[in-house]
C-alpha cells in the first residue's frame, strides 16, 4: 500500500483510536498540573469528557450522580431556632416578705433586672456567704464549749417555729390583721417542708379574689410552682393530698389572668401585645414582673410533667388567655412554641386541638420571626409523624396536614418561599429518581415523607389559589405529581397511584382547570392482576400504605379493593365536569375503555358496580347533549360557554350528582367494615402475646394457663418413658 495523501495523513492524525487515546493522557496530565498548581480541581468534577464512536468530544452533567441527599425539611429547618436561654438566674421562688412592696412603690429604680447587676449581685452573695460560715463555725464551737447554750438555741428555734406555723383561720369574721397572719404562715416553707392544706389554699384564693391582696397572691404562687414541678425536683412544699393538688392548680389557672389584668388595670378590649410593651417601664410592672414570670415558667414547666391528655388540655384552653403576657418574656415564647408544637404533633383529640389554637394565635399575634419559627417546627413535626412505612392514625395525620394549611394561610406571602423551596426540593429528587433508576432514590419517593410533602402543598394551593398567584407552583406540583405516577407503574404502586389521582383531583376541582387523569385511572382498572375466584387474602387499606407486599397482589381481597377506589376516583373526575359543555366529548374514550373492561369480569359486585357508573355516564351525556342542542351560540362564545349549565350546576339537578352521592355512601361503609377487619387480627395478635408468657411460665411450659397440659409435651414425655422401657 503506497503512501497517504496530504488529506489522509490529516485525517489519520485527527481520527486514529491511538492518537486520541495519546491526546487524551496529555490532556489529562496537563489538566491535573494545571489544577493542581491553581487550586481548580473542581473542573473535572462537574463535567466529565466522553466521546462517541467518531471521535467526537461531549461533555455530560454529572449533577444527578452527585445528587445532594438533603432531608425534605431542610428549607424549614435554617429558619427553626431554638429555645433562647433564660437571662435570670432566678429559680422562680418568689420573696413572701411582706415589706417589699413598699420598698418597690417607694424606690422603683433601685429594682433593676438581673442581666444589669449580675456580677454585683454575684460579690454580694459570696460575702454573704463567707460571713455566714464564719457565723456557723462560732456557734459550733460555742455548742461544744457549752451545752446549755445549745439547749438555749433548740428552745429558741422551737418558740420561732411555734409562732411562724400558725392555723389559717377560716372564720369569715375575722379581722383583716388575722387574715394578714394567715397569709404569711410558714414564711420559709420552701425550706422546712410545710405541707399544704385545702383550707390554706381556699383561704389564700379568697384573699386573692375578694380584697386583691397581692402578699397572697405570692404564696399562691409560690404553691402553683411547687406543684407544676412536683415529682421533677426536691420542693420544700408538700400537698395533703389530691384534692389539694388539684384545687391549687384550678385555681391559679382560671384566676391568675383576671388578676394580673387588674393589677396591671388592663381591660378586656385593650388587653393586646402592645398594651403590655408599653407597660414595661411603669412602676406596675416592676412590681408585677417577678409574678408573671413565675406564673408563666411554672405553667409550662406543667405542661411539660403532664402526661395526661384531659389535664393538657384543660391548661392550654385557660393558658392561651396569657399569650399577650409573653410579649414581654421572648426566651419564654420561644419554648411555648417547641411545648405546643410537640403536643399538636403527638396528641389527639381536644390536646391536639388546643395546643394548635395557641400556635396559630403565637403566630397571628406576634412578629414575623414567631410566624417562621412557629411554621418551621409544624412542619418539622409533621414530617416526623409520617416517617413510618406504615401510617396507623390516617385521621390525626389528616389533622396534622390540615392545621399546617390553615398555619401557611395566616400569611400566604411568608409561606410561599418556603412551599416554593420544598416544592423545588421535591422535584429535585423526582429527578434524580427518573434519571438514575436507583434503589436509593425510589425509597425516598416511595415513602409516607414524600407522599405527605405532596399531600400538604396540594392542600396550600387548593386553599388560597382563587386568592393568590398560585399558578407557578400549581404547574409545577402537576407536573411533580405526573412524574411521580410515570415512575412507578406496577400494581405494587397501586395506593400511591391513587393517592396521586386524589391530589389531581382536588387541584383541577380548586382551579377548574381541566387535567387528564381518566387514563391513569384506566390503566389501573385494566391492569390484569388475578384471575377471579383466587385466594382471599388478609385485609388491606390503601390509606395506610404507599407500596403493597408481594403476597397481597394475588389475592381476590386486591382487586377488591383496586376497584371501588378507582371508581371513587374516576366518578370524582366526571363529577367536575358533568355539567361542562364539553362533557360529551370528555367521556367518550373513558366509557370505550369501561366498556370493554365490563366484558372482562364475571363477579357479581364488581360487574355491577362498572355497569352502573357506565349507565349514570351515558345518561349525562345525553343530558348534556340535549342541552346543549338548545342553545344558540357557537363554541367561540367564550362567555355562554362559561355560563352553560350553570342554573343547573348551582341546583345539582343532573343525574351523575346523585349518582356521586351514593358512590361516597358506600365508600364510607366500605371503609368502616374494612377498619373492623384490619383491627381483628391485630387484637387476636396481642392477645396471643399476652397469653404466651403464662402458658411458658405454668409448670415449666407443660400445663398452660387453663391448666391442661399441651399435647406435643405429653407425647415428648410418653416417647421418652417407653424408650427407657425398651432399654431396661
Amino acid at each position: 500500500m503506497g503512501k497517504l495523501g496530504k488529506k489522509a495523513r490529516k485525517f489519520a492524525k485527527k481520527n486514529l483510536q491511538s492518537v486520541l487515546r495519546d491526546r487524551r493522557k496529555k490532556k489529562a496530565l496537563f489538566k491535573k498540573r494545571y489544577s493542581s498548581k491553581n487550586g481548580q480541581s473542581n473542573v473535572e468534577d462537574k463535567t466529565k469528557l466522553m466521546h462517541d464512536s467518531n471521535g467526537r468530544y461531549i461533555k455530560r452533567n454529572t449533577e444527578v450522580e452527585a445528587f445532594d441527599d438533603s432531608p425534605l425539611d431542610a428549607p424549614f429547618v435554617e429558619n427553626e431556632s431554638d429555645v433562647v436561654a433564660d437571662s435570670s438566674d432566678s429559680d422562680g421562688y418568689l420573696s413572701e416578705d411582706i415589706s417589699w412592696e413598699d420598698e418597690t412603690d417607694s424606690e422603683p429604680g433601685k429594682f433593676l433586672e438581673g442581666d444589669r447587676c449580675t456580677s454585683e449581685l454575684m460579690a454580694q452573695n459570696i460575702k454573704i456567704q463567707e460571713d455566714l460560715a464564719v457565723q456557723k463555725k462560732k456557734l459550733e464551737r460555742l455548742k461544744r464549749k457549752d451545752p446549755s447554750f445549745s439547749k438555749f438555741l433548740e428552745r429558741y428555734k422551737e418558740d420561732i417555729e411555734a409562732l411562724q406555723n400558725g392555723d389559717v383561720s377560716s372564720d369569715e369574721d375575722e379581722t383583716s390583721n388575722r387574715g394578714r397572719d394567715s397569709v404569711i404562715e410558714d414564711n420559709q416553707g420552701k425550706s422546712t417542708g410545710k405541707v399544704l392544706t385545702v383550707s390554706a389554699i381556699s383561704s389564700w384564693c379568697r384573699l386573692v379574689k375578694e380584697e386583691q391582696k397581692k402578699e397572697a397572691f405570692v404564696c399562691v404562687l409560690n404553691a402553683y410552682r411547687a406543684a407544676c414541678r412536683y415529682g421533677a425536683e426536691s420542693i420544700g412544699l408538700r400537698f395533703q393530698n389530691a384534692e389539694t393538688f388539684c384545687s391549687l392548680v384550678m385555681s391559679v389557672l382560671y384566676e391568675a389572668d383576671n388578676v394580673f389584668r387588674g393589677l396591671l388595670g388592663l381591660s378586656s378590649s385593650s388587653y393586646k401585645k402592645e398594651a403590655i410593651l408599653k407597660l414595661k417601664d411603669t412602676p406596675q410592672w416592676v412590681n408585677v414582673k417577678p409574678l408573671m414570670k413565675s406564673y408563666l415558667r411554672s405553667t409550662l414547666s406543667l405542661l411539660d410533667q403532664v402526661t395526661d391528655s384531659d389535664i393538657l388540655a384543660f391548661a392550654l384552653t385557660r393558658f392561651r388567655a396569657s399569650l399577650p403576657f409573653f410579649a414581654a418574656f421572648p426566651y419564654l415564647l420561644q419554648r411555648l412554641i417547641k411545648t405546643t408544637v410537640h403536643l399538636w404533633a403527638t396528641g389527639g383529640g381536644m390536646l391536639a386541638s388546643a395546643s394548635f389554637c395557641i400556635v396559630r394565635d403565637v403566630a397571628s399575634l406576634f412578629s414575623t420571626d414567631c410566624f417562621d419559627n412557629c411554621l418551621a417546627k409544624a412542619f418539622v413535626a409533621y414530617l416526623a409523624q409520617s416517617r413510618a412505612t406504615e401510617i396507623v392514625n390516617n385521621k390525626h395525620l389528616q389533622f396534622l396536614r390540615n392545621s399546617l394549611v390553615d398555619l401557611c394561610s395566616l400569611d400566604v406571602q411568608k409561606s410561599l418561599p418556603k412551599a416554593t423551596a420544598s416544592v423545588r426540593q421535591l422535584s429535585k429528587i423526582l429527578q434524580w429518581g427518573l434519571r438514575t433508576k436507583k434503589k436509593e432514590a425510589l425509597k425516598r419517593i416511595c415513602c409516607w415523607e414524600y407522599a405527605n410533602c405532596i399531600n400538604l402543598w396540594v392542600g396550600f394551593i387548593a386553599a388560597n389559589i382563587q386568592d393568590y398567584d398560585l399558578q407557578p407552583l400549581f404547574f409545577t406540583m402537576v407536573q411533580l405529581i405526573n412524574g411521580v405516577v410515570g415512575l412507578f407503574p406496577g400494581p405494587r404502586y397501586f395506593p400511591l397511584r391513587l393517592n396521586c389521582i386524589q391530589w389531581l383531583n382536588d387541584l383541577s376541582n380548586s382551579t377548574g382547570v381541566f387535567i387528564p387523569i381518566a387514563s391513569f385511572v384506566l390503566d389501573v382498572l385494566e391492569y390484569k392482576i388475578v384471575r377471579e375466584g383466587g385466594k382471599p387474602g388478609p385485609a388491606l387499606s390503601f390509606e395506610s400504605v404507599v407500596k403493597l407486599p408481594k403476597n397481597c397482589l394475588k389475592s381476590q381481597m386486591f382487586q377488591d379493593e383496586c376497584i371501588p377506589s378507582a371508581i371513587e376516583q374516576l366518578s370524582s373526575h366526571f363529577l367536575q365536569w358533568s355539567y361542562h359543555i364539553s362533557f360529551p366529548e370528555l367521556a367518550t374514550v373513558p366509557l370505550i375503555r369501561l366498556k370493554k373492561f365490563y366484558e372482562t369480569k364475571t363477579k357479581e359486585s364488581l360487574h355491577r358496580a362498572i355497569k352502573h357508573l357506565i349507565e349514570q355516564v351515558e345518561k349525562n351525556v345525553d343530558f348534556v347533549k340535549r342541552k346543549r342542542d338548545e342553545v344558540a351560540f357557537s363554541p367561540n362564545d367564550h362567555q355562554s360557554v362559561e355560563a352553560f349549565l350553570q342554573f343547573e350546576k348551582s341546583s345539582l339537578s343532573s343525574p351523575f350528582t346523585q349518582y356521586y352521592r351514593s358512590v361516597l355512601e358506600k365508600a364510607a361503609l366500605r371503609v368502616s367494615h374494612k377498619n373492623e377487619k384490619i383491627s381483628l387480627p391485630r387484637r387476636e395478635k396481642s392477645k396471643r402475646k399476652r397469653v404466651q408468657p403464662m402458658e411458658n411460665a405454668a409448670n415449666g411450659g407443660l400445663i398452660n394457663g387453663s391448666g391442661h397440659k399441651h399435647l406435643d409435651a405429653v407425647n415428648g414425655t410418653k416417647k421418652r418413658v417407653k424408650r427407657r422401657a425398651l432399654e431396661a
